[in-house]
């Protein structure tokens, strides 16, 4: 069935000598992945490889024989140009890093309107604002709504939150559980806007571990998971 369909691109593997796969997160299909030949020797065919870097916001059209097998681009074009997140190095950074942690995160191969727009929007406003050394951590703790296991906030004033239950306790339980200044700051957090970001100062030792509880989180609840290697490229950039 031929598909017209917004596309995030995900991931891209090298496919022989000339030839990409591509991963895309579609607005009408959710996860898609698709075999492009010779596209990498290919200089006057409409699909170029510029158009599948992490994190691109496509129009495409598609062939989708939803058989489980790869599927056929036949044509693309952007739908948001971005004009900074490729250019400036924290930002790439932090595309780089998302990219993984979404090919690791999404799996379904259904329709998610709300986790579309949700990325959607937030690469966009990455991509026109300049504070945005919390931005990766925002995006993370908000992506856990659309997978079911936002943290749970009715006990935040509680002084354990236990990573395996998603809770706050009084006391530390059996599991792993964040305490002190690191979960201060990350209840800080938790339903701040990205407008509000820069309101909340951290220091780079405080945000990696941050992070680091946050890519745990994931680990804790996404079976499969894998830690994405970029994340020790987001440590170097936010020193």
């Amino acid at each position: 069935m031929l598909v017209t369909t917004k596309a995030i691109v995900i991931s891209t593997i090298k496919y022989g000598d000339a030839g990409v796969i591509v991963k895309c997160f579609t607005a009408s299909d959710g996860i898609k992945s698709y075999l492009l030949r010779g596209i990498l020797k290919s200089k006057k065919g409409k699909l170029k490889i510029a158009y599948f870097q992490p994190l691109m916001q496509l129009e495409i059209v598609a062939n989708h024989k939803n058989k489980g097998s790869l599927e056929y681009i036949k044509d693309v074009k952007t739908v948001y140009a971005y004009t900074s997140i490729y250019t400036i190095i924290t930002k790439s950074s932090i595309v780089l890093f998302l990219s993984e942690m979404l090919n690791y995160s999404i799996q379904e191969e259904e329709k998610n309107e709300t986790l579309f727009e949700f990325i959607e929007n937030a690469l966009q406003w990455l991509d026109v604002h300049d504070e945005i050394g919390n931005f990766h951590l925002l995006f993370l703790i908000n992506l856990t709504k659309y997978f079911g296991f936002y943290p749970e906030t009715i006990h935040m004033h509680k002084s354990y939150f236990d990573l395996q239950e998603g809770k706050f306790f009084d006391n530390s339980t059996m599991n792993e559980c964040v305490s002190g200044e690191t979960l201060t700051c990350f209840k800080q957090l938790l339903g701040t806007k990205f407008d509000e970001q820069n309101t909340i100062k951290l220091s780079s030792q405080r945000r990696n571990e941050i992070l680091a509880i946050l890519i745990q989180y994931f680990k804790l609840h996404l079976q499969g998971f894998r830690q994405p290697k970029s994340m020790e490229v987001l440590h170097e950039v936010f020193k």
